[in-house]
């Protein structure tokens, strides 16, 4: 169980240097720019958050809704950052794009032009699949976890 939560993947320094350049920054947008603007608005938002059309959380009353996408675009995107327990947090991410892009923009055009699309969700489910695919990288708090016992080659 704890390699598959911890395994880094690569531990070679240039391939985990760019893989570090990845976390941070599709981890930050996402908490700057999604999540962190939720929190705020959350009394708002609450009452008029869109529900995904997929059993069970079509069942979900909206305030939970909220309460889930604000935890995965703030909490999970803070794991990203940090490169702890990468590839399912990478894979709730990358979840939540699907739902986002084929559920709440599910009606919208796939390309932006000027108003709500799928592409945005579609930019920030790419990252997750190379992240859920390659681990995070020497440089993160999973490969401090998971000491591999032999050299991977």
């Amino acid at each position: 169980m704890k390699k598959l939560f911890f395994d880094c993947g690569t531990r070679e320094a240039s391939a985990s240097l760019g893989l570090l350049v990845l976390r941070a920054s599709i981890g930050s947008m996402m908490l700057f720019g999604h999540g962190w603007g939720k929190i705020g608005k959350f009394a708002v938002l609450k009452n008029e958050w869109p529900k995904p059309n997929i059993w069970p959380l079509n069942r979900l009353p909206d305030s939970v809704s909220l309460l889930g996408t604000i935890a995965i675009e703030v909490g999970v995107s803070a794991l990203l950052i940090l490169g702890l327990a990468t590839r399912p947090a990478a894979f709730l991410l990358g979840f939540a794009m699907v739902v986002a892009a084929f559920q709440v923009h599910g009606g919208d055009p796939f390309f932006m032009a000027g108003g709500a699309a799928k592409e945005p969700a579609i930019l920030y489910l790419i990252p997750c699949v190379v992240l859920i695919l390659t681990g995070a990288g020497n440089f993160s708090l999973d490969s401090l976890i998971f000491k591999e016992k032999r050299r991977r080659w």
